[in-house]
């Protein structure tokens, strides 16, 4: 899979530009702050509908555009598909395959898939739980597209339960009273906790299903990482990767899972009314990396903190070209357009779930009691096993942004030399000389909003 053709309006620098691509090397090189990261982060986008480099959509927009639409052309074997996103910051994100109606914006999850090299990764060494976090469920992700029907789902429940706790907080604090403005509805609704264990269930329901595909995915990764490790570093591991979670047990499937946390909300509650903050549950966890017998975060020196970072993301690679999203077998699928038949659905009057599923790791904010949607209760479970729809994912695109120039002699040879042989490597660089000769390829100059081949 690569692709051959990007296309960008007002997307951060560009009022627009359009760049053709091919497979092999291709290199955008110019001086920081011209625009080539732009280019990579909008290739990021189509595969994750986040940026690896800010939280939200509003400083993609152009200062003085309502709007930013990323246009890629994918070839897959003999298949060409056209992909178009609109950001909206503000309101619902839109999304077209092949120029046809309107779908959702996660439906294009899968078809193009990327694995990114950043600056950025030292943080999921030296960073904090979150970055962990987010590597791991935009990975889960990548693996399964379902996924970000289920990790919206968790976020939105998440949100209403911290909601309902918040309340009742509010309600200790002023003795039975929520403390809530005049004239705003569900002054006792503070001491009212008769859904919360509703709540419970569909947060631990969820919250199952994504800690299965954690654990899976860990499972998976921990050879590929020691393996990478090795690669860059002989004789500096062994790595081993370790989930540490914040409701403790030993469940490996769902149900166990369910249990496990289940149990843990239970035990919390006393605590989560006092603070008003659910305090069990995946957006709570960590991935523990260590070197020997050692955790790497505080341990590591900074080269070694690299490797492990670059383990991460060549592990990420070797497992993501090996497998199809949607090949039919235990783990979910993405079910082709239309509602998502396994997601769990919220109440009637709760906050309508956002246009792309909210960043993987964070906590969402607590920006007010929602009290007709606690009133309406949490929703029934609905579940079906959707049909795959009929598209096969290939190679990931390679993305290197500006990491060469971080690295030392050493590392950044043998980097170059493991993604060398990928179908489409697109590297970012300041200077012709961060760029390894074993890289050679197609280059493209950045400066001033434009790009142009050499």
């Amino acid at each position: 899979m690569h692709l051959t053709h990007l296309s960008l309006a007002d997307f951060r620098s560009y009022p627009a530009v359009d760049v053709p691509l091919e497979p092999g090397v291709t290199a955008f090189v110019g001086p920081n702050g011209q625009g080539k990261t732009n280019l990579v982060e909008a290739v990021g986008y189509l595969a994750t509908l986040g940026s690896h480099r800010v939280a939200s959509d509003a400083p993609l927009v152009r200062m003085g555009a309502e709007r930013a639409v990323i246009r890629a052309a994918v070839r897959q074997g003999e298949r060409q598909q056209l992909i178009e996103l609109e950001l909206n910051p503000g309101k619902a994100n839109r999304a077209r395959i092949n120029r046809s109606s309107q779908v959702r914006p996660r439906d294009v999850l899968g078809i193009v898939r990327t694995v990114l090299f950043a600056p950025e990764d030292l943080a999921l060494v030296k960073g904090d739980p979150g970055e962990r976090r987010r590597f791991l469920d935009e990975l889960v992700t990548a693996r399964a597209p379902r996924m970000a029907g289920v990790r919206a789902d968790y976020e939105r429940v998440l949100k209403q339960r911290n909601t309902l706790l918040k309340s009742a907080a509010l309600a200790r604090r002023h003795g039975g009273r929520t403390g809530a403005p005049p004239g705003r509805a569900g002054s006792s609704l503070g001491a009212d906790l008769s859904t919360l264990d509703v709540w419970d269930q569909h947060l631990a329901r969820a919250g199952a299903e994504l800690l299965a595909q954690r654990l899976a995915l860990i499972a998976a990764l921990q050879p590929l990482a020691d393996k990478a490790y090795e690669q860059l570093a002989p004789g500096g591991g062994p790595v081993a990767l370790e989930y540490k979670p914040s409701a403790p047990g030993e469940g490996e499937t769902r149900e166990e899972l369910f249990e496990q946390l289940m149990a843990a909300l239970t035990q919390a509650r006393k605590q989560e009314i006092e603070r008003g903050v659910t305090l069990a549950g995946p957006h709570r966890d960590d991935l523990v990396l260590r070197l020997g017998r050692l955790p790497a975060k505080g341990y590591a020196s900074h080269g070694e903190s690299w490797s492990c970072a670059l383990a991460l993301r060549l592990a990420s690679y070797d497992l993501l070209r090996t497998e199809d999203p949607w090949a039919p077998g235990p783990g979910p699928r993405q079910p082709a357009h239309g509602p998502d038949p396994d997601a769990v659905q919220a109440p009637p009057d709760a906050p309508p779930a956002p246009g792309r599923p909210a960043p993987p790791g964070a906590t969402p904010a607590e920006t007010g009691t929602d009290t007709a949607a606690l009133a309406a209760g949490p929703p029934d479970d609905r579940t079906r096993t959707p049909e795959p729809p009929a598209r096969r994912a290939g190679e990931p695109v390679l993305v290197l942004d500006d990491v060469f120039a971080e690295l030392d002699a050493r590392r950044r040879e043998r980097l170059a030399e493991l993604v060398a042989p990928g179908e489409q490597v697109l590297v970012t660089a300041a200077v012709d000389d961060d760029v390894p000769a074993v890289l050679a390829g197609r280059r493209y100059t950045v400066s001033d909003g434009r790009v142009e081949r050499v």
